[in-house]
């Protein structure tokens, strides 16, 4: 894009992945332009679980688009700046236009078309400014003390995703919400897992420091890349208490839409075969990503789709 709208702040040119040259044209403010921007941007990211379900009904998508183009501005505009300072404060440029949506004074596509969403289901502000302040946390925290300052940090970066499609789904009460919650924590503990490495690499960890004192394994083992008794006792206790989570969150299942419910059961299951990689690798996750092999995602996907066929 060779010259931004005004209403983009100029640091924003370097984010490739936003499909800026998609953006509507300088005074384009109609609500199907920013709807095809969002519909746009998240088929361009397809990896999205909330992108790619086969599942989901098919009057919701235009509105999973809109809170995925959401989440995706915001996760950019934290991640892929290399300068804490200048991430804080797109994040902080981000907040005040949610805050101006919700006052109605729309500028931005994303705002534009997450408006019409959030008119037509209600959706308080909380669970997408929970989201910013986890972005905002990973710019200042980098180690957590206790697994209850963990799960603390799963509430902004996780839990709110799970509420939105709640909303979505048109479910509010607090019994749904705390259900969804163990699902959505549990796939970040998973990630976290999954990418003790990766994240070591941006000066993050997520494993517990308690838990590293409890198994004896330091800081400075991790970054030595040790695999020894400790390290996978130290491993095994956070898939352990991961999967307590996952069969918690499957209670869900059979109190939503059965569309719905095979999202969230297809979306444990994947979660808890990453764990189960992680187990059969005998929790060495330095030496090499865990992920699932393509055969296993495909019979995952196979399995819930033939479910699927049953739904009428």
């Amino acid at each position: 894009m060779s010259q931004l709208p005004d209403y983009l702040p100029e640091a924003v040119l370097r984010f490739n992945d936003l499909a800026l040259d998609a953006l509507p044209g300088p005074g384009d403010d109609s609500l199907e332009s920013a709807h095809r921007y969002c519909s746009h941007l998240a088929r361009r990211h397809y990896e999205n679980f909330i992108v790619v379900s086969p599942f989901l009904p098919t009057a919701l998508r235009r509105h999973f688009y809109h809170v995925y183009a959401y989440c995706r501005w915001s996760d950019d505009l934290a991640d892929e700046t290399g300068d804490t300072g200048l991430s804080l404060e797109l994040l902080d440029w981000w907040d005040a236009e949610l805050q101006a949506c919700y006052e109605n004074e729309l500028r931005h596509p994303v705002f534009i078309a997450l408006r019409e969403t959030i008119d037509r289901f209600e959706i308080p502000i909380a669970p997408f400014r929970d989201l910013l302040t986890a972005f905002r946390q990973d710019q200042v925290v980098t180690r957590y003390r206790t697994y209850g300052d963990v799960l603390e940090y799963c509430r902004y970066s996780a839990n709110p995703v799970g509420r939105l499609v709640l909303y979505l789904c048109g479910y509010r009460d607090r019994e749904r919400q705390l259900l969804s919650d163990a699902t959505c924590t549990a796939l970040q503990l998973a990630n976290f897992w999954q990418d003790v490495r990766v994240d070591l690499e941006k000066g993050r960890i997520y494993l517990p420091l308690e838990d590293l004192d409890r198994y004896q394994y330091t800081e400075e083992d991790l970054k030595a890349g040790v695999v020894d008794e400790r390290f996978r006792g130290l491993m095994s206790y956070q898939v352990n208490r991961t999967r307590e989570l996952f069969d918690e969150g499957l209670g869900l299942c059979g109190m939503v839409d059965a569309r719905v419910g095979l999202d969230i059961e297809l979306f444990n299951r994947c979660g808890s075969a990453l764990l189960d990689q992680i187990e059969r690798r005998r929790f060495d996750v330095l030496s090499r990503r865990p992920t699932l092999s393509s055969a296993r995602k495909a019979g995952l996907f196979l399995k819930y789709a033939l479910k699927r066929l049953w739904i009428r």
